[in-house]
């Protein structure tokens, strides 16, 4: 998990860049193409099988939720509200996948610890983010089904396709999204491309270490643990992100950034160490019994 939000978070950067020589849509759908062709051939190498037939309608679900939507919905708030409002709605994930896990996943129950902590966790984002509320109600809502969308994905996941190779469900679930953001490219987008070596890298970069193994990753730790757990982790992404522009592109990094910095970190190790709890009271009887 600490790999993966190091990952997403420097691809801010990165994508920041790629949205300067590419239309935003258009760069999205390059890079998850991308992402697709290279792990389609990790699956012909490995000689991962086809889907099942009977999976064929979540992992369309999931594609259209996880990729399509969930960047067409990025894309679009970033053009009429901030970048920092934008990331904590989306980050709002865990919190959203934490309620429906609660419902619907046996043994994933919301405890006072686990809200607590998630809640402090989003608050310290926004802090970070140095959100100043503002826009239209409908964007803001856009961008916060972005949020529901990619946390259904991980429900449908967790409940429809945990059987699945990790590998074989993130290749078609991917390919799935990138067909939906092509579409949604060539009938609403406009723009021209400004291609050169560094864009292919920025195309490189993301379609394959930020699309393809960071996904394969993703979906690896939330098949192994609570989904309130993972997902928490990933409000650390953002905050990645923020120290990378830093680093990378010379942005400002504020008191009220180190403070919110602070926070996140409180609320990641609040879930944990409730979950480290819950652990140990398992493990209890088990000594008991093999002493």
């Amino acid at each position: 998990m600490a790999l993966l939000c190091l990952i997403w978070g420097f691809n801010f950067v990165v994508m920041k860049l790629g949205n300067g020589v590419f239309p935003p849509g258009e760069f999205a759908a390059l890079r998850f193409l991308t992402g697709s062709f290279v792990l389609i051939g990790v699956c012909l190498l490995k000689k991962i099988p086809l889907p099942n037939k009977a999976d064929l309608k979540w992992l369309v679900l999931c594609g259209l939720f996880q990729t399509a939507y969930f960047n067409i919905a990025i894309q679009i708030s970033l053009t009429y509200i901030s970048a920092g409002l934008t990331s904590v709605m989306t980050y709002s994930m865990p919190l959203f996948l934490s309620i429906m896990a609660h419902k619907w996943l046996p043994g994933e129950r919301l405890t006072t610890g686990k809200t607590f902590g998630i809640i402090i966790g989003i608050a310290g984002l926004c802090l970070a983010m140095n959100v100043h509320v503002g826009g239209s109600f409908w964007i803001m809502l856009l961008a916060l089904s972005s949020a529901i969308s990619w946390a259904v994905a991980n429900l449908l996941f967790k409940l429809k396709l945990k059987h699945c190779d990790t590998v074989q469900y993130t290749t078609w679930q991917m390919v799935i999204g990138s067909v939906g953001l092509f579409l949604y490219t060539l009938s609403f987008e406009h723009g021209e491309a400004q291609w050169g070596l560094m864009p292919v890298v920025y195309i490189l970069f993301s379609g394959v270490i930020a699309s393809a193994l960071a996904f394969v990753m993703w979906n690896h730790a939330l098949r192994r643990t609570e989904a309130s757990k993972a997902s928490i982790s990933l409000l650390l992404v953002p905050i990645v992100g923020v120290i990378s522009g830093y680093i990378f592109l010379d942005e400002s990094l504020s008191v009220g950034t180190l403070a919110g910095i602070s926070l996140v970190l409180a609320g990641i190790w609040i879930v944990n160490r409730k979950s480290a709890q819950e652990n140990r009271v398992k493990i209890k009887p088990k000594i008991g019994k093999a002493l």
